[in-house]
């Protein structure tokens, strides 16, 4: 779709890393370049922006959110959708990666639902930190995000890159760019060409109960 033609969307993009220099925020840097350049308003961000101390109950209840998951909630809510790339750590995803999307989900109405996702992630290693990616997954869409299927992860990522950090590879930043450009239709679809509900249900027992179950749901013109 050329940007010219574009429908406004809004993404936020940012690098789960606390590293500056890390791979992952370099590919970041790099999907938001893209997606600026078709036609996307993105919010850009650094992990450390929404680094929270680690999820305790008491603390929400006396408290509330402390403000980085409270700054996370309200700029997915701006945005139509985001994009997050991921280092892996051990197999899984990062662990302050997990605790701000815990903190987060616990406002309301928690800002996952309905958002569509892409994931990426950037490793030395052959397989691209793919495997934190399908940890990363689950988190998010239980609570209602739409995760593009395509995934991005880049091997050999301390290789990868050129000096005006596009990927080095001309194939690869190709695909690069055909993923990001195909993810922004389909948020562009989703935002202007809605047609459904879009509901999300969180049943944590044996049988309904309105006691433990939570039901969210946005309208079709809100999605």
């Amino acid at each position: 779709m050329a940007n010219e033609a574009r429908r406004p969307i809004k993404c936020l993009v940012f690098g789960a890393s606390l590293r500056q220099a890390s791979l992952n925020n370099r590919l970041a840097t790099l999907a938001a370049d893209i997606a600026e350049e078709q036609g996307a308003i993105v919010d850009r961000a650094d992990m450390r922006d929404f680094e929270c101390p680690p999820y305790d109950a008491d603390v929400e209840q006396g408290q509330g959110l402390p403000h980085p998951a409270r700054d996370l909630c309200r700029r997915i809510k701006e945005s139509d959708a985001f994009i997050i790339s991921s280092p892996e750590y051990n197999a899984s995803m990062p662990g302050h990666l997990k605790n701000s999307i815990d903190w987060a989900s616990r406002s309301r109405p928690q800002p996952f639902n309905g958002h569509q996702a892409l994931l990426l992630s950037a490793s030395p290693s052959m397989v691209g930190g793919n495997r934190g990616l399908w940890s990363l997954r689950v988190p998010l869409e239980h609570l209602g995000a739409r995760i593009y299927p395509d995934m991005f992860s880049l091997a050999q990522a301390h290789e990868a890159f050129a000096a005006n950090n596009r990927l080095a590879n001309d194939v690869l930043q190709q695909r690069f760019v055909t993923t990001i450009v195909c993810f922004l239709d389909l948020v562009e679809a989703a935002k202007h060409y809605p047609g459904l509900k879009k509901e999300w249900v969180e049943f944590l027992g044996e049988r309904p109960d309105a006691m433990i179950d939570r039901v969210e749901t946005n309208s079709a013109e809100a999605a």
